[in-house]
C-alpha cells in the first residue's frame, strides 16, 4: 500500500536525539539502545552505513516508533495550498489515517458535488451550484471551494482530496515547559520497583521543585508527557521487573499437531485437596498424584498416588506406561528431585539437580534412547499437563464421594466441614480411577489435535495410524475483505483470530483496547491491518508462526531474543531514569523540615479537686452487743420461701452422650420427642460436638470419657 513520505527519510542517531519526536530518546546513547532493542540493523533495506566523514549508521523513518512516524507525517504540512497537488498515493494514505467521522464529511461533500455535476449540463455550473446550495443549506462559496480542491484530480480519487484538512493543521497552543531537573526526578521516582502512583511521585517532586525554585509541569501535563516520551514496555519493566517485561511479549507458540501419539510425554505431580486415611498414620493426609500425559492428545496414560513426590512413585508410574503403551521418544519434566533423580535421568547433562559427574550411570530414560527435556522452573505454561490438573482439582477433589473430606484449594478457603471426615485409601484410588477415565473419555475437547473429540479418540487415531504432518499453506495476494472487532491482549497487545496470533512491537502501546482488524479471509497468514474504532489506521501486524514443540533452534532463538530485550530495556531504563533513587531520597531528606509552632490554649478548665484521706485516722468506738441475744428471744421470718437449689448444669461430655443417645434411638426406629430432636439439631452444629464425634469414631468411647 502506497504511503506518504516525509521530507527527510534517513536519520542518524544524533539527528534523532535532537528531533524531539515522541518515543525517541533525547540522547545518542538512548537512540542506540532503542535501535538495539528493536533490532533495527536486522533490516538491510531500512538500515545502512553512513557514507562520508564520521561514518556510523543511518536509519529509515519506517523503523521509528508509530507515534514518531505519525509526527513526521503531520509535519508534511497537509492542509496548505500545496496539498491539492499531492500525488494520489500520498492523498489516499493520509485519508486512510483519518477518523471515520472525518471520512463521512468527505463523502457528504462528494455527494453534493455529484448533484452539481448532474445539473450542470441543463442549467450551467453557476446555476447548478446555486440550486444545490439552496437545497442543502450550504453556502455557494463553500461548494466552489470544494470544486477547487478536486480540480485536476481523477474521478476515482476525489474522496481523498475532499476530506477536511483542519486535523492536519499544527496546533497553535503553546506547550508547557519545565526544568530538566523536574523530568529527571519524576522519572527517578516513578520508574522504579514498588510501583508508586504517578500522582504521589508528582506531589513529592513538585514540593522539591518549589523549595528549589525550579519550573515543573502540572499533573495532567506530566501524565501526557509520560505517554508521549516513555514507551510502555520501558515503564512496565521499571515498575514490575523482569516478570512484567515478560508479560509485554506474547509467549512462544508451540505446535503439537506435528507430533504423534506417544512421541512425547509430560509428567508432573499434583497435591490433591482431599483428606485421605493412609495406613499407618493416625491423622489424615493429603496425597500426591504423579501422572504421565501424552503430549499429542493430552490423555493421561498412567498415574500413581503416594504421600509425597518421590522417585519410587515416578518410576512405578513410568513402568506402567512402558508396559501398557510402549516407549516414548521424548519426555518433558520439570527440575523436581523426583524426576531429576539418577535412576530415571542419570547421564543427562542438563539435569539442574544433584551433582553431574562424568562417571554417572545411565538412567532408565537414556538407556531406552528417550530424550529428556527440562521445562522452565516455576513456569506452568511449559508443561501442558497443568491444564489437566486444573480439571482434576475440580472433578476429583470436589467429587460427591469426597464430601466432608475436601480441604479447600487455599489456606483461607477452608469449607465449614473442614476435617469432618477422611476417605479410606482404597476408596480414594477407586474414585480416582473413575475420574481419570472420565477425564480421558470426555468429548468436546477444543485443542488443535482433538478438534471436538475426546482425548481417548485422539490418542487412538494417531496410535494406530501414520503420523499427521502439517502442510504449508499457499500464499496469495493480500485483499482486505474481512473485518473483526476485538480487544488486544491486556499485557502484550497480541491479536487472536481464528486460532492464529498476530503481533508487532507497536501494539504494546494499545494493550487492552478494542480495535478493528481487516484481513484477507483466503490468506490469514498474510497479516492484519489494525485500525482504531474511529477508523484511523494504527499499523500492520504479522502472523506469528508456530514453532515445533521440540524445536531446539526455535527455543534457543526465543531465549536469545528474550535476553537481548532484557539487556536493551535495562540500558534504555537507565537513560530514562538518569537520577538514581538513592540520590533522590537523599535530596528529599536534605530539605528543611517544617516546624509546627506550639499553640497556647486560651480557655483553661480547672481539674476537679480530689478527696484525700486524713493524715491522722481516729479510732471508731465499738458498740456493746451483750444484751442483743437476750432480747432476740423470738424472731419470725415472714419472707418468701427460698427455692430449692437448681440441678447441676450438664457438662460438654454429658451433652455429647445425650445427643449420641438421641441419634442412636432415631436410627433404631424408636420414637424421639420434639424436644430431643431440637436438642440434637442444635448439638450437631456445635464445633465441640463435631470434634468429640470425630474422636469417638476414630478412637472409641474411651477417648470421650
Amino acid at each position: 500500500m502506497t504511503g506518504p513520505v516525509p521530507s527527510r527519510e534517513w536519520w542518524t542517531a544524533d539527528a534523532l536525539a535532537a528531533s524531539g519526536l515522541p518515543e525517541v530518546p533525547c540522547t545518542q546513547q538512548g537512540v542506540d539502545a532503542l535501535s538495539k532493542r528493536l533490532n533495527w540493523r536486522a533490516h538491510p533495506e531500512f538500515a545502512r552505513r553512513r557514507s562520508g566523514r564520521g561514518g556510523g549508521w543511518e536509519y529509515h523513518w519506517r523503523l521509528l516508533p508509530v507515534r514518531a512516524q505519525t509526527a513526521l507525517l503531520k509535519a508534511l504540512g497537509v492542509g496548505s495550498k500545496e496539498d491539492a497537488r499531492m500525488d494520489r498515493g500520498t492523498a489516499w494514505a493520509w485519508f486512510d489515517g483519518l477518523p471515520e467521522a472525518v471520512k463521512a464529511k468527505a463523502q457528504e461533500r462528494l455527494t453534493l458535488i455529484r448533484q452539481v455535476e448532474a445539473l450542470e449540463e441543463p442549467l450551467g455550473r453557476n446555476l447548478a451550484v446555486e440550486t444545490v446550495a439552496r437545497g442543502s443549506g450550504v453556502a455557494p462559496r463553500t461548494i466552489w471551494n470544494w470544486l477547487g480542491m478536486i480540480e485536476g484530480a481523477d474521478v476515482a480519487d476525489r474522496l481523498a482530496y475532499l476530506a477536511p484538512r483542519h486535523r492536519a493543521a499544527k496546533p497553535k497552543r503553546e506547550r508547557a515547559t519545565c526544568s530538566q531537573e523536574f523530568l529527571d526526578r519524576i522519572r527517578a521516582d516513578y520508574l522504579r520497583l514498588g510501583g508508586p502512583s504517578l500522582r504521589a511521585a508528582h506531589r513529592r517532586v513538585v514540593d522539591w521543585c518549589r523549595k528549589n525554585g525550579l519550573a515543573f509541569l502540572e499533573y495532567r501535563t506530566t501524565l501526557r508527557w509520560f505517554e508521549e516520551n516513555v514507551p510502555r514496555v520501558t515503564e512496565v519493566f521499571a515498575r514490575e521487573g523482569e516478570k512484567g517485561l515478560a508479560r509485554c511479549f506474547p509467549p512462544q507458540i508451540r505446535d503439537r499437531s506435528t507430533l504423534t501419539a506417544l512421541e512425547g510425554i509430560v509428567a508432573d505431580c499434583h497435591k490433591v485437596d482431599v483428606f485421605v486415611s493412609w495406613p499407618g498414620f493416625e491423622k489424615p493426609v493429603r496425597v500426591q498424584l504423579v501422572a504421565f500425559s501424552d503430549l499429542y492428545s493430552n490423555k493421561i496414560l498412567s498415574w500413581k498416588v503416594d504421600l509425597d513426590p518421590n522417585k519410587v512413585a515416578v518410576m512405578s508410574a513410568f513402568g506402567e506406561l512402558i508396559e501398557t503403551w510402549g516407549i516414548p521418544r521424548h519426555c518433558l519434566f520439570d527440575n523436581g528431585r523426583e524426576f531429576a533423580n539418577k535412576w530415571l535421568t542419570g547421564g543427562t547433562p542438563t539435569r539442574f539437580r544433584f551433582t553431574v559427574r562424568e562417571d554417572d550411570a545411565l538412567g532408565v530414560l537414556p538407556q531406552m534412547g528417550i530424550k529428556v527435556h527440562w521445562a522452565t522452573p516455576g513456569h506452568g505454561q511449559a508443561k501442558p499437563i497443568e491444564r489437566s490438573f486444573r480439571d482434576l482439582a475440580d472433578d476429583l477433589a470436589r467429587h460427591p464421594a469426597f464430601a466432608g473430606a475436601y480441604v479447600g484449594n487455599r489456606p483461607d478457603a477452608k469449607p465449614e466441614d473442614y476435617g469432618s471426615r477422611a476417605i479410606p485409601l482404597a476408596d480414594f484410588l477407586e474414585i480416582t480411577e473413575e475420574v481419570v477415565c472420565a477425564h480421558n473419555a470426555r468429548p468436546g475437547r477444543l485443542n488443535d489435535t482433538a478438534r471436538g473429540r475426546s482425548f481417548d479418540e485422539t490418542f487412538a487415531e494417531s496410535y494406530v495410524n501414520a503420523p499427521i504432518r502439517k502442510a504449508t499453506p499457499e500464499q496469495q495476494r493480500l485483499w482486505l475483505m474481512g473485518q473483526e472487532v476485538r480487544k488486544l491482549h491486556k499485557h502484550h497487545g497480541s491479536f487472536q483470530l481464528f486460532k492464529n496470533g498476530y503481533w508487532a512491537d507497536w501494539m504494546n502501546e494499545y494493550v487492552g483496547q478494542h480495535v478493528v482488524a481487516r484481513f484477507d479471509p483466503e490468506d490469514l497468514h498474510a497479516g492484519l491491518f489494525i485500525y482504531a474504532l474511529d477508523g484511523s489506521f494504527l499499523g500492520q501486524a504479522e502472523c506469528r508462526e508456530k514453532v515445533g514443540f521440540f524445536d531446539l533452534v526455535g527455543a534457543q532463538t526465543a531465549a536469545k531474543l528474550k535476553r537481548q530485550r532484557r539487556a536493551a530495556e535495562k540500558k534504555l531504563l537507565d537513560l530514562h531514569r538518569p537520577v538514581p533513587i538513592d540520590q533522590w531520597a537523599a535530596e528529599l531528606r536534605a530539605l528543611p523540615k517544617a516546624e509546627t509552632p506550639l499553640i497556647e490554649a486560651k480557655v483553661v478548665e480547672l481539674a476537679p479537686a480530689r478527696h484525700r484521706k486524713p493524715v491522722i485516722e481516729r479510732q471508731v468506738p465499738v458498740p456493746d452487743t451483750t444484751d442483743e441475744e437476750r432480747l432476740n428471744v423470738y424472731i419470725a421470718d415472714f419472707s418468701k420461701a427460698k427455692p430449692e437449689p437448681a440441678e447441676t448444669e450438664e457438662t460438654a461430655v454429658q451433652r455429647f452422650w445425650r445427643a449420641l443417645d438421641i441419634e442412636q434411638r432415631s436410627e433404631a426406629g424408636e420414637q424421639v420427642s420434639e424436644e430431643d430432636a431440637a436438642f440434637w439439631m442444635r448439638m450437631k452444629r456445635l464445633p465441640e460436638y463435631q470434634s468429640m464425634r470425630t474422636a469417638y469414631e476414630r478412637f472409641g468411647a474411651h477417648a470421650i470419657g
